[in-house]
Formats: structure tokens, C-alpha cells, sequence
């Protein structure tokens, strides 16, 4: 061999070297290229997202979670929607859980499918009797067309701009969740799922915990290329017997799923509803997500972990736009960077959000045009700069308003007021030229523009006359 090799030509050699070196940069450029598309935490500010390329914050009004389960469910007409509408997120249960019609209320529910309309990673058996028509499920068999929905659902989603956030399991909050789930003993041929409702969700049940590790790791494996998602791990596990250690667990079966892959996903875990201040926070996890956390103190409290802070469901709170608009400014303003609504306008036959509503929550057109301003609100800053800072309110807020800031000091002030109906501003600033614009969080017009130099210290701003709420930009000119 050794003497082959003193019979080469030096360029020869070289140029096999130039070879190998060339793939070796290709691959690492390939995979750096994947890694920066795809959704992560911000380099700069991990409060924020950067998705490909560019740094994110995802808001949306979305259908409630059965846009892959429920097969009646026209997704492509939804996604367009919600591309036209400026929303970049959307959120969906895995077919793990089902409701039946008529739960919490919620008419024309997503996730109610008819029968036999459910779809979930299992196939069905050649044995009658699932509890919602059709045959019962095999846990130890796969379904192709499942596959094939989610995988397109997760492309048709990316096409239009749209991050995926995919829910692998929920609670059975009543006994008639239970009774529809394929993981219920009654609706497989497995023998698998002979328990209370309260510890499906535990480790106490190995045949049943490699049945749900399975079918996590299917789920990865199927995904693993798309770069417009993240997994969260159980919704809202606070209900129905949810432990933290077969969260722990779930966390880790995804992490060592994608352990070999060129690009991971991030992991979302759900905390509480409203608020809870995080103690232990588990290192696998890069997204807190909480329910109707209103007032958002749940993202001061828990912003120095350097983590997503999201508010990925709100509603329940009637059909008036209002308070979801309120919720989620606040929320975004204090530092959130996930918000999404819980919209009863998307149903089948209605995939473009424009059912007649009839549910304990709100959604529809008024309500997408407000939360878009939002978004063009958010986005009109270079936020990844910025940070929660109320301490440049000095004062001018009227008695039972609230008043918070994101900011980066000297350079750029995004308010948001919540409640009164006229504002005398005190807002501390440096030296400088500076421009002042209120925005109406009902239109997204300037009411009121204003240009001023400022010699240092306070600035009283007054606002024009508003309703319920009002937002002001301020933008360093000089």
C-alpha cells in the first residue's frame, strides 16, 4: 500500500484530500442550514423564537386541536386561512383523545369527531366495537393513512407559514374521554388499558407506557425532517391524575428518539393554568406553556430561566372579542412569545373560521383582525433587543389600569395600557429624538403621532381618548 502511495502524484492526493474535505463542508453546511431553519429557541434572546432565519413570536386563533384526528377536517382550507389572516401557529392533539359531541358545551367541537371519523396512529382491527363506530384498535399495528395525514398536515402547515405545535396526549378529564380513547381496553384487541382514567398517565402500567413510548417514537421518526414544529407533551396534566415523573419520562422517550437525527425539535411542557412559579424546571423542556394566564405574571416570575414562556390556550370567557385581545397583549408585552386562542369559528364544513359559534368561547372575524394587529404590532420591533421593563412607566395611568413595557432603552418602547380611557404617560427617556405613535388595538390606525427631542430624564405623553385599551410605540429618529 505504502509504496502504491509514493507512486501517486502529489496533485493526485491533493486533489482525493480537496474531495473529502469538500463533502465533509457540504454536510456540516447541510445540517447548520436545516438547524438554522428550523424552529429553536433565539440565540440572542431565548425568550423569543428563530425560525427560519428570522427571530419569532407566534400568535394565533386556532380550531380546537382536531385538524389531524377528525378526517372531516379540510386542513388545507384552514391553513390558507390562517396565512391570510398573518397567524404563524396552530395546535393539535395527536388521536390519543377524543371527546364526545356535546363536551364542555361546544357545538360542532373539532375534537368530536362523527363516527368513525376518528383517525389516530393506531390501526383498526377486524373486530368490531370501538365506542364511536368502527372496528376497535390494534395498539400493536400502525396506520399508514394516519401517517401519511400528519405528515401532510405538518407540510401543507409549513407551506403557508405556519409552526405545528403537536399535543401527544391529554387527560380524560370525564370517564367519557376515556371511554372513546383506543388506549381504553374496551376499544383495542390488546387486552391493554384496563385502569382508572386517572393513571393512564403514570408509570405504573409497563404494557401500556411501551404502547404510548411507541407510539411517541413512531411519531419522531415520522417527523424528524419538518422544520416548522415542536412537541408538547400532555395538555393540560394538572387534571386527570398526571404525574411529573411520566412527563419526565415522555420528555426523555422524544429526546432519545432524536438523539441520531441532524436536527432536534424543541419540547414543550404544560405548567398550570393561570399562573405557577417554576422551581424545577425540567432541562429537556424549552417552552413553559400555560392556560388563561391572566394577569401574565407567570411570565415575570419565570422569565430568568431564560426560556419560551407561552399562553398556547385561552378562552371560555364568552363570544366578545375583548377579552382575548386583552389577554394576549398583555401576555406578549410582559414577554410572552406564545399566544393562541381558542377559536370556535373553525369547524368542518367551516375550515375558513367562519361558523356561527356556539361554545363557551369566542373566535371569528372581528377577533382575527384584532389579535393580527397585534402580530404587526410585535413585529414592527426588533424584539429580540428588547426585555419587560415597567420601571419606565413613571406614572399617568389611570386608577384600576395597568400599564407594561418592552423595551430597549434609548432606542425603542412598546406599551400596552389595559383598561381607563385616557392616558397621561410618564415614560423615562433618555436624551434623544424620538417619535411617538398610539395605536388603536381595534383598527391598528395611529390615533395620535408625535416627534419631539427629549433632554433626558421624563417625557409626559398624552394619549388620545380610548376604549378598554390602547398601545404606543415609541421609536428612537435619531
Amino acid at each position: 500500500m505504502s509504496e502504491r502511495l509514493n507512486k501517486t502524484p502529489a496533485v493526485v492526493v491533493y486533489g482525493v484530500l480537496l474531495v473529502l474535505i469538500s463533502n465533509f463542508v457540504y454536510a456540516v453546511t447541510a445540517q447548520s442550514s436545516q438547524e438554522s431553519r428550523t424552529i429553536r429557541l433565539h440565540p440572542d434572546n431565548p425568550h423569543y423564537f428563530l425560525w427560519r432565519g428570522k427571530a419569532t413570536v407566534l400568535i394565533t386563533s386556532g380550531e380546537h386541536y382536531g385538524a389531524v384526528l377528525n378526517r372531516a377536517f379540510d386542513y388545507k382550507k384552514y391553513f390558507k386561512t390562517l396565512e391570510s389572516l398573518g397567524f404563524n401557529l396552530t395546535r393539535t392533539f395527536s388521536g390519543a383523545y377524543c371527546e364526545p359531541v356535546g363536551a364542555f358545551r361546544i357545538q360542532n367541537n373539532t375534537l368530536a369527531p362523527a363516527k368513525e371519523q376518528l383517525i389516530c396512529s393506531w390501526a383498526r382491527s377486524d373486530q368490531p366495537g370501538y365506542a364511536n363506530g368502527g372496528n376497535k384498535f390494534d395498539l400493536a399495528k400502525w396506520d399508514p393513512a394516519y401517517f401519511k395525514r400528519l405528515r401532510d398536515f405538518v407540510g401543507q402547515a409549513g407551506k403557508r407559514g405556519v409552526v405545528v405545535e403537536l399535543v401527544l396526549f391529554c387527560p380524560f378529564y370525564e370517564d367519557a374521554m376515556w371511554k372513546l380513547s383506543p388506549m381504553n381496553a374496551a376499544n383495542n384487541i390488546n387486552g391493554i388499558g384496563k385502569m382508572k382514567r386517572t393513571e393512564v398517565y403514570t408509570l405504573k402500567y409497563p404494557g401500556l407506557l411501551a404502547v404510548q413510548d411507541a407510539m411517541v417514537r413512531r411519531i419522531v421518526e415520522e417527523l424528524k425532517d419538518f422544520d416548522n414544529l415542536y412537541y408538547e407533551i400532555c395538555n393540560e396534566p394538572y387534571f386527570g391524575g398526571v404525574t411529573l415523573e411520566w412527563q419526565g419520562h415522555i420528555a426523555e422517550t422524544i429526546a432519545e428518539a432524536e438523539a441520531d437525527f441532524e436536527t432536534r425539535h424543541l419540547i414543550a411542557q404544560n405548567i398550570a393554568n393561570k399562573y405557577q412559579k417554576i422551581t424545577d424546571p425540567n432541562p429537556l423542556v424549552s417552552i413553559f406553556n400555560f392556560h388563561y394566564a391572566k394577569p401574565p405574571n407567570t411570565v415575570t416570575d419565570n422569565y430568568g430561566l431564560n426560556r419560551v414562556i407561552g399562553d398556547d390556550e385561552t378562552g371560555f370567557a364568552g363570544s366578545e372579542p375583548k377579552p382575548y385581545r386583552l389577554e394576549g397583549w398583555d401576555f406578549i408585552i410582559a414577554g410572552g412569545a406564545v399566544y393562541d386562542n381558542l377559536d370556535y369559528s373553525f369547524t368542518v364544513g367551516h375550515e375558513d373560521g367562519t361558523a356561527k359559534i356556539n361554545a363557551p368561547g369566542g373566535g371569528g372575524d372581528v377577533l382575527h383582525k384584532q389579535l393580527g394587529i397585534l402580530s404587526d404590532f410585535i413585529n414592527s420591533f426588533d424584539f429580540i433587543k428588547m426585555m419587560p421593563d415597567d420601571s419606565v412607566i413613571k406614572g399617568g395611568v389611570q386608577d384600576k389600569a395597568t400599564a407594561r413595557a418592552l423595551a430597549q432603552k434609548g432606542r425603542a418602547y412598546a406599551i400596552y395600557i389595559n383598561g381607563g380611557g385616557k392616558a397621561r404617560l410618564q415614560v423615562e427617556l433618555p436624551k434623544g429624538k424620538y417619535t411617538a405613535e398610539w395605536i388603536n388595538t381595534k383598527t391598528g390606525k395611529a390615533d395620535k403621532n408625535e416627534a419631539f427631542e427629549h433632554s433626558g430624564d421624563n417625557r409626559t405623553l398624552e394619549s388620545p381618548k380610548y376604549q378598554d385599551d390602547i398601545a404606543l410605540r415609541i421609536l428612537r429618529s435619531d
